[in-house]
């Protein structure tokens, strides 16, 4: 035998076996990957905050179209409106947010998203179905004694989804989202950025989950939710939401729209950077938008 040849041939053999365990590697690596995103850590809910205030809420149960069942608080309202919260991914029901809103007189209604905390299901799929939980919280609140009107506020996750949900159900009548981000592509490669990766990546989600990643972009729909207002907080240190999801929002929607955006905040982080101003703006923006008192907080807008 030719002893080049037979060099050749070893050389390809072992890069033939090299590239078949990295294809293998990058494979398992992906896998890892989308498995862990797509089941996200369960944060049991407490309630601590809500009964140091004395705010009183009733455990209920959520029914989605499609059988998944949610954990939730509801409290009623005393002045006719009730604000939907819908938490980000691995998170939990916001109690801050809750009880600003309690404490004002609203009626509040939190729940687990699907394979979040003390609600059923197995999968997240960071917005897409998540549709649904929100429709079965509207469909509960507007179900209820006393309700007038319908807000609802989100973190993250919850944010996109909201966006998401108002652009199909106009009963949602003032959105104030928290974080979001414009596509899942686009958060997607923020999370996953590896370009060998990434990819693979995008295509197991859409396996595993059964959906089109190309669907879930808060930033296609944002414009059908005019006339009804969307107020969009960003922390331009973001690095769990790409950073300028905020201004793309911003642009892609259509008045009445309110862009809050500052320096040095990182994902959700607004209301830590300052307290009152959270508080006020968020409290004065529904005040307005859903019971007609403009000015009882102060301006919310974004420079004020």
């Amino acid at each position: 035998m030719n002893p080049g040849k037979s060099r050749i041939r070893s050389i390809l053999s072992i890069s033939l076996k090299a590239l078949t365990c990295l294809a293998l590697l990058t494979i398992g690596v992906s896998y890892v990957e989308v498995n862990n995103v797509l089941h996200p850590p369960r944060i049991i809910p407490g309630g601590k905050t809500l009964r140091k205030f004395d705010i009183e809420y009733h455990d209920v149960d959520l029914l989605t179209e499609d059988g998944i069942r949610l954990s939730a608080w509801y409290t009623p309202p005393h002045n006719g409106a009730v604000i939907l919260l819908a938490h980000g991914y691995g998170d939990k029901r916001p109690e801050w947010v809750y009880e600003m809103l309690a404490r004002k007189g609203c009626g509040v209604l939190a729940w687990d998203a699907r394979a979040h905390g003390a609600s059923d299901g197995e999968i997240s799929t960071i917005g897409y179905l998540e549709v649904l939980d929100v429709k079965a919280a509207l469909d509960y609140a507007l179900a209820q004694p006393n309700v007038e009107h319908v807000g609802a506020w989100g973190g993250s996750m919850g944010a996109s989804t909201l966006i998401l949900a108002a652009a199909q159900f106009p009963q949602i009548e003032a959105l104030f989202v928290d974080s979001p981000f414009s596509s899942l592509n686009d958060e997607l490669d923020l999370l996953i950025p590896c370009p060998v990766i990434n990819p693979l990546a995008k295509i197991l989600t859409e396996v595993e989950t059964g959906i089109n990643i190309k669907d879930v972009s808060p930033l296609d729909v944002i414009g059908k939710i005019s006339p009804r207002p969307v107020y969009i907080v960003q922390g331009l240190a973001d690095s769990v939401a790409p950073p300028d999801s905020g201004e793309k929002l911003f642009n892609a929607a259509r008045e009445p729209r309110t862009l809050w955006a500052e320096e040095n905040v990182p994902h959700q982080q607004m209301y830590l950077d300052d307290p009152r101003r959270y508080k006020r703006r968020l409290l004065a923006f529904f005040d307005e938008w859903l019971l007609g008192n403009y000015g009882t907080h102060g301006d919310f807008r974004q420079n004020g």
